[in-house]
């Protein structure tokens, strides 16, 4: 698959514990200072040793600067949608416009309706899905007149007004990885967040193909849709295999899923302290030189900037 030219954007993957609170918000600050873009939750509402994502999120973006924050995903069968399009326009407008929107379908339906949720099969998950993110749209979408209107099946919005807008334009990252959410992301999301974990290096390109296609389909450029990855991995003195050495392998190792799959935004799954030191002082910057190289050989293409995202 080819670069998509997007600027390169790095950040972390923390686990919200509720256990000691305390800890969590300390590695959302070190993700800052040690250079990084974004710091990403879990959002699991239905488990109690985990915070509650969005209050964290409203906790992090007062006590940062410049850290952008999403969850990694949002849960949205718990979730009013409209409700979340809100929210996240008004954290954003309290943040100086630092919040992206990271949704899914959901996944644990047992914890999920033992919470008061609904039980859906997949293919309602993906709909209830799609038709959230219109529901997300429309609120934010203080230009069109007159009252939201949604008449989905799972999800019913008739005559809400509109807004408040955000203070940039917030994107919907969409967490899928099967041929009907893949297909939805490509049709409808800004952006693509798959877990590598969940996946496979082999499954990326395939992957990647049915979001190009479904992005076409639909009209879109299949640069409109970013492609973030969460990692995980460790660093030490020698090579051991994929995100498991030393720095310089690492870069190695990203710069291909840049160059080969088009992903630009890497986000570390840890909650070590030195990992992610590591990640944002080393790996970090040398990425993005080795990217900006890259780029300037002949036969590169993918020019695309779009510094609103990261």
């Amino acid at each position: 698959m080819p670069d998509y030219g997007h600027d390169l954007a790095f950040g972390t993957f923390l686990t919200p514990a509720s256990e000691r609170p305390d800890d969590v918000v300390a590695l959302a600050r070190l993700t800052e200072q040690v250079g990084l873009d974004l710091a990403t939750f879990q959002d699991h509402p239905y488990q109690p040793a985990y915070l509650d994502t969005w209050t964290l999120l409203s906790w992090v973006a007062a006590q940062t600067t410049t850290l952008r924050l999403s969850a990694n995903v949002l849960n949205l069968p718990l979730r009013p949608p409209a409700v979340v399009a809100r929210a996240a326009a008004s954290l954003d407008l309290l943040s100086g416009g630092r919040v992206e929107l990271g949704i899914g379908a959901g996944g644990f339906w047992g914890a999920i309706e033992a919470m008061g949720g609904r039980r859906l099969t997949p293919g309602q998950g993906v709909d209830a899905l799609s038709e959230a993110i219109d529901v997300i749209r429309a609120i934010w979408d203080t230009d069109a007149s007159g009252g939201v209107r949604v008449r989905g099946e799972h999800h019913r919005v008739v005559g809400a007004k509109r807004g408040p807008a955000a203070a940039h334009p917030i994107a919907i990252w969409v967490g899928s990885y099967k041929p009907r959410m893949l297909a939805l992301t490509g049709r409808k999301a800004d952006g693509w967040l798959p877990t590598l974990a969940y996946t496979s290096l082999d499954a990326l390109g395939p992957q990647n193909q049915a979001i190009d296609e479904a992005a076409v389909a639909a009209g879109r450029d299949p640069r409109d849709v970013r492609r973030l990855l969460n990692v995980q991995g460790a660093f030490g003195p020698t090579g051991r295999g994929f995100l498991d050495g030393p720095p310089d392998q690492w870069v190695q190792d990203l710069l291909a899923l840049v160059l080969e799959h088009g992903f630009s935004s890497f986000l570390l799954a840890s909650d070590d302290p030195r990992t992610i030191e590591t990640y944002g002082q080393e790996v970090a910057p040398a990425l993005r030189e080795a990217v900006a190289a890259a780029r300037t050989l002949p036969g590169r293409t993918g020019s695309r900037r779009d510094p609103v995202v990261p």
